[in-house]
Order: structure tokens, then sequence, then C-alpha cells
């Protein structure tokens, strides 16, 4: 286990390399092995966007302390083979330093479980331990209902219109 890994009672979140990220970039079959993982099928979530990779790969150059922000998410049980099941992180936005972005995807067969919420909540727990951090924001579109409550549930509230057309946005302000 990784220094920066997270446990949570039923997630296993690990701290993703940029070897990591290049082996899933390159969908070089290495990824399992990475992470001791089973792979599912569907993996990478529908919603995963590739241009992510070049966005975490260049936040990992700039930034080399950030193995402890991006995380994927390894079901942890004992009776099953380890699986990834989704994915969290967040990354520093270079235009405001003293906040940061998270996002979060599970697979369709986990959704609906908590396991998101659960991610999402250690992940800011984690982030709540930088003391530069003073806004989490993240991004969805209105139609995704399940991940506005994800937010909700992590103490979000809704601040605008996103930076993406037809997003919005929440933020959750950590000093006040």
């Amino acid at each position: 286990m990784h220094p920066a890994d997270i446990l949570t009672r039923r997630l296993h979140l690990v701290a993703i390399t940029p070897a990591a990220l290049h082996s899933e970039q390159s969908n070089d079959d290495r990824l399992g092995l990475i992470l001791q993982a089973a792979i599912p099928e569907n993996w990478p979530p529908a919603d995963w966007e590739p241009h992510v990779f070049t966005i975490l790969l260049a936040q990992y150059e700039k930034h080399p302390q950030q193995i402890a922000w991006h995380r994927y998410l390894c079901l942890r049980n004992p009776d099953q083979t380890r699986t990834l099941i989704g994915a969290a992180g967040a990354f520093w936005r270079e235009t405001s330093p003293a906040e940061c972005e998270i996002g979060y995807s599970v697979l369709s067969p986990w959704e609906g479980k908590g396991f998101a919420t659960e991610a999402a909540q250690a992940l800011i727990a984690n982030i709540r331990l930088d003391p530069k951090i003073e806004n989490i924001i993240a991004h969805t579109f209105p139609h995704l209902t399940a991940s506005i409550r994800i937010m909700e549930k992590c103490g979000l509230t809704p601040d605008g219109e996103g930076e993406e057309p037809g997003t919005i946005r929440y933020r959750l302000r950590l000093n006040s």
C-alpha cells in the first residue's frame, strides 16, 4: 500500500501514479498488474473524458506531490476479487491556487450503493489537510441528479454556471 492511499469502510483508494496513468491511457493491459486488481470489461466509466489523462499527467509533472490527490477506487471485499469499481480525484486549479476541483465516477454495477459518496467524502477529508486549499469545487450536468446528490451529501452547494457549456458548479468553502 502506498502511503498516500486511503482506506475507508468499504474502499481502498489507491493513489494512482503516472506509470498507471500511462498504462491506462495506452490501454496496454498492465493496469490490473499495477493496481493488483481485476479491471472490469466496462472500464473506464462511461463519463470518463480521455483528455483528463493529459490534465493529470501535466499536474503530476508540475506538482509531483499530487500523487496523494488522484485516486482509483478498488472494492475492498475479502470475499471477492479486488476489483476496480471507479475513480475519484482532485487537482489544483492553476488560476486559483487556493481552490481545487474534485471529480468521481463509479461503474454501473456499483452505482447507487454509496461508493461514490464514500470516496468523495474520503477525498474531501484528505484535501482538508492541505491548509492552502480554501475552496473545493465540482462540476456536473443538471440532469445528473445522482452526482448532485453526492455533492450535496459532501457539503457542496450550488455556485452558478460551470465552465463547460451546460454544466453547473458546486462549491464547498473550507474556511467558513
